[in-house]
């Protein structure tokens, strides 16, 4: 949705991607002594440096004879949080995207990796940020109802729920996807053989990949001619981190002569065009998260109709009613996550009618269209514009 009497400034840390049409002012990353400062203050502190940086940057901008109209972003790095300073009449639509708790939410979900209460302190740090945006008296945006619910009731009346979508047009079935053969480099499916998908932005145990490895064994053993493709990085976006190694490294050698590895696939991250015809030929799609934000992989593969199998937790159930869109499993039963795939790739009745719910689903939800028409109408009405 282009609009040439829009002037757009993107305020930002180097990345190597652009927008045709988008002006780009980048910062260096802040550099914080993380050995001398008190460890429950950390993710603070390098927030407020960013912060500083960031208006900074603005009132070189601001000298330059530039000044918004209205200024949108992300709060989760602390980018935002002095800009006022720098344009105090300029409104802010912010994004909060999630507010920590230590229970109840992805804290001590996992008994596998338990946090002790010596470090709930930073986890309540966390939400540091999450005060001081909403102390801005701005305006803010949430995706979904979920992610509104962690925040505390007085602040509800201060983010507005705007759905997030998935671009319906590129996003869509193809029936005839499973008619012809999938490759990934030299990963060959035959259309007489089923695909078992797994897409996470990086493979680590917050995304459920410790179920999802432990799933292989049952399930390539039942079914023959089953392959399975786990996109992810090796990077940990969310959790912890291991001294050595990767998630990946670790599974694998934990299951290690315990599945058909011939039959599994771990591309890393993939190209977008390839991700794409990947979800219009799985024949089953797996979907495991701990109690957090959505990915936006969920809203895709509900879009192309995929039929999918996920974890029963409230940020996923706010999008997969179970039998109806998609099957739902507790998210860290490798066994019923096995049994449940098994089900999808031998009933087929059952697999073409979850198919089609789900893009109903994304049609009657997920439609980018929508969630660009309600962002453009909060813009107009935040900064008055007709």
């Amino acid at each position: 949705m282009k609009d040439p009497s829009s002037e757009v400034v993107f305020l930002g840390e180097p990345n190597g991607r652009s927008i045709d049409g988008v002006r780009r002012v980048l910062y260096s990353t802040p550099k914080p002594d993380q050995e001398h400062i008190y460890p429950v203050a950390r993710d603070f502190d390098l927030a407020a440096r960013r912060g500083g940086t960031v208006a900074d940057m603005a009132r070189n901008l601001k000298r330059l004879g530039f000044t918004p109209d209205i200024v949108i972003g992300h709060h989760g790095w602390g980018e935002m949080l002095d800009l006022k300073d720098v344009w105090p009449d300029v409104p802010i639509l912010g994004y909060f995207e999630f507010f920590y708790q230590t229970d109840g939410q992805d804290v001590d979900y996992d008994p596998e990796f338990p946090l002790t209460n010596e470090r709930f302190p930073r986890v309540r740090a966390m939400n540091l940020i999450n005060f001081l945006a909403l102390n801005l008296n701005e305006h803010g945006q949430t995706p979904t109802q979920w992610q509104l619910d962690t925040y505390p009731q007085w602040a509800h009346s201060k983010i507005r729920l705007i759905r997030e979508g998935a671009r319906l047009d590129v996003c869509k079935p193809e029936p005839a996807a499973r008619k012809r053969p999938f490759e990934i480099g030299k990963f060959h499916v035959r259309p007489d053989e089923k695909l078992v998908t797994y897409v996470a932005r990086n493979l680590e145990p917050y995304r459920g990949f410790h179920t999802m490895m432990r799933t292989l064994p049952h399930l390539l053993a039942e079914r023959p001619d089953v392959k399975v493709v786990l996109v992810g990085g090796d990077e940990v976006s969310y959790g912890a981190r291991l001294a050595k190694g990767t998630w990946r490294e670790f599974y694998c050698q934990e299951l290690a002569g315990k599945y058909d590895e011939s039959r599994v696939c771990m591309p890393g991250q993939i190209a977008y065009d390839k991700y794409l015809e990947m979800l219009k030929r799985s024949d089953t799609h797996i979907y495991l998260t701990y109690p957090f934000v959505a990915s936006w992989s969920l809203r895709e593969a509900l879009a192309c109709g995929c039929a999918v199998v996920a974890a029963d937790v409230q940020s996923v159930t706010e999008f997969v009613q179970h039998d109806s869109n998609g099957l739902l499993v507790p998210g860290l039963d490798n066994r019923k996550l096995a049994d449940t795939v098994l089900q999808l790739l031998e009933d087929n009745k059952l697999n073409r009618r979850l198919r089609l719910s789900a893009r109903r689903y994304a049609e009657q939800y997920l439609d980018m269209n929508d969630y660009l028409a309600n962002m453009t109408a909060t813009i107009k009405e935040i900064t008055g514009a007709n």
